[in-house]
């Protein structure tokens, strides 16, 4: 694969992931991706080899991303982990106060591909696990460091915690408004007992 055929494809992934976020997968066709893309109709297929191992390839690049994010966040130098995995949750408060428009594409298609596409499903749901793999290790990390304690399930209350907030996400966009995620971090700060330390 050359690099200009790798810079294409990137930049239609890039371009449909945009348009995905607001108006889900099925919704959308793969002339508008293109259109928007800047790249010519009959070429799609030199790149992807159907529109399901296009959303398959757009999930895996969402999730690789992402999950790079999170290592950013969950690492931040001179900062407890506990910190660290708070300044997390407050991430997830990106939600415009007028459209309730979450960037996730967890969130925004999981319930639609689920049904629809089993490799899209496998790839949400491996990518899934393994940011709760993420906030597990960061929970272990912060008990090592003293900045939580009494957590006795790293992995049980990471998966407790980001369906929480998945859960509180999707409330979010069904109510307009913002109150299921403030109350997701009452309840994370309730679930690993921190009261008003962070």
């Amino acid at each position: 694969m050359t690099t200009e055929h790798q810079n294409v494809r990137q930049h239609i992934l890039d371009t449909g992931k945009t348009i995905i976020t607001g108006k889900g997968f099925a919704g959308v066709g793969l002339n508008e991706i293109l259109t928007a893309a800047g790249v010519p109709k009959g070429s799609f297929y030199h790149y992807f080899k159907s529109k399901e191992l296009f959303g398959e390839a757009l999930l895996e690049d969402y999730i690789e991303r992402y999950l790079a994010q999170m290592d950013v966040i969950l690492h931040q130098p001179g900062q407890s982990a506990a910190r660290s995995l708070m300044d997390y949750w407050a991430s997830w408060d990106d939600v415009d106060a007028d459209s309730c428009d979450c960037r996730c594409l967890v969130v925004k298609l999981s319930g639609e591909v689920a049904d629809m596409s089993e490799a899209m499903r496998t790839t949400l749901l491996e990518g899934t696990n393994r940011i709760v793999g993420r906030l597990a290790g960061s929970i272990e990390r912060a008990l090592a460091d003293g900045s939580l304690r009494d957590v006795s399930d790293a992995q049980h209350t990471a998966l407790t915690l980001y369906q929480l907030w998945l859960g509180a996400a999707l409330l979010t966009k069904l109510r307009r408004e913002p109150s299921a995620l403030r109350a997701a971090w009452q309840a994370t700060l309730s679930i690993l007992n921190l009261g008003g330390q962070v």
